[in-house]
């Protein structure tokens, strides 16, 4: 039985960055040999197993075929003859398929380490072909390393052409796509990542609002602004999409199964957009205020509108920034409206409802004209 740190842990370490988390792969071993010294099994398609005390990741050396289409169109084989070659063989990228034995030494049969000291992302073998998903997780690779100096080199660019005009994208799962547009979009660069996918023509697949060019500049803009402020994935989502059309956007969202909190924030950044771009000048109403703060929810969701506020101010114009602020005083103004008050004094049901709303009217009436 032999043990080698792999992938991700080895990569990093020689690039000097920290290492977040350890993979190792078991050459020469069992199930049973695993599981005898204590290990906990937790892959059913193939053998993966926890450490007893560190918990990491210890995979039984395997090999992959394609036998079909789609990301689970693969029959693995995990067996003790399996060597650590072969198993490198089958990743994706050569500064990911190289490994370290228990005593330091480095083991780089694709040549990682001179593609890491050249700063190319190079694909292993045509294998990478097989898998789809290999496409996003390239360029996510590129935004994060980017800042380093990475780029793409053109043989692997050329494959991947070659399986987005194939098609290949469409055998993706919803789920697996959204998972690697999440990574991206909090990578150190997250806009090479829709970059590299325009480059290919994938991103007229995945996310086909994004084709115009002004959408898409204004788009990244708006992302690499949410990006400098450490914004959350549903800010970052939602700056991304935020001159799409709001029922485009929300549909888009759905369809990549983006959680719930990013397709609330789409609909929101895009429907005060297009009210912003309606109120250019500032002159908005007090009625028309409130009724976005409805349709915001403030109420309930003031956090949720604080967070709306920062995105709006990256995906504007910076002429737009004070009608924006005063929008978030009028909102913060209604929302200081005591309820209790008002049932002091004897106001009840409706009566009660109708006076809430008409003091906070009030308020957003008084910021509005000051």
């Amino acid at each position: 039985m032999q043990i080698y740190l792999v992938g991700g842990a080895v990569r990093d370490k020689l690039l000097g960055l920290q290492v977040k988390d350890r993979d190792w792969v078991v050459v020469g071993a069992t199930p049973d040999q695993m599981r005898s010294k204590g290990f906990k099994q937790v892959g059913a398609d193939f053998p993966v197993f926890l450490h007893p005390k560190t918990g990491e990741e210890y995979a039984l050396a395997r090999t992959e075929r394609k036998q079909g289409r789609g990301y689970h169109g693969f029959t693995v084989y995990s067996a003790p003859d399996v060597t650590l070659d072969e198993d490198l063989k089958r990743r994706d990228l050569t500064i990911n398929a190289m490994a370290e034995t228990e005593g330091g030494q480095l083991v780089d049969p694709f040549h990682g380490h001179a593609d890491l000291e050249q700063k190319t992302l190079r694909h292993v073998s045509e294998a990478f072909a097989e898998d789809p998903l290999r496409i996003l997780r390239t360029a996510r690779f590129a935004a994060r390393l980017q800042p380093l100096g990475f780029t793409v080199c053109q043989q692997t660019m050329a494959m991947m052409r070659a399986m987005v005009s194939g098609n290949e994208l469409a055998d993706l799962a919803p789920e697996r796509v959204w998972q690697e547009v999440q990574r991206a979009l909090h990578e150190q660069a997250p806009g090479v990542f829709f970059d590299v996918l325009r480059e290919l023509g994938a991103l007229d697949q995945l996310i086909p609002e994004l084709a115009d060019t002004d959408t898409f500049c204004k788009g990244l803009q708006g992302l690499h602004c949410v990006h400098r402020r450490g914004g959350s994935t549903a800010q970052r989502f939602a700056a991304l999409l935020c001159t799409v059309p709001e029922p485009a956007a929300l549909n888009r969202a759905k369809a990549m199964k983006s959680p719930n909190d990013c397709r609330d924030m789409v609909h929101l950044v895009c429907l005060f957009m297009q009210s912003l771009a309606d109120h250019e000048a500032g002159a908005i109403t007090p009625e028309e205020a409130m009724a976005l703060f409805d349709q915001a929810d403030i109420w309930r969701r003031a956090e949720r509108f604080e967070h709306l506020v920062d995105t709006l101010h990256c995906t504007t114009g910076t002429e737009l920034a004070e009608f924006i602020d005063q929008l978030r005083t009028a909102a913060r103004a209604a929302l200081e409206v005591s309820p209790q008050a008002l049932i002091k004094q004897g106001l009840s049901g409706q009566e009660l409802g109708a006076a809430i709303r008409n003091e906070r009217l009030q308020r957003i009436r008084q910021v509005l004209t000051q």
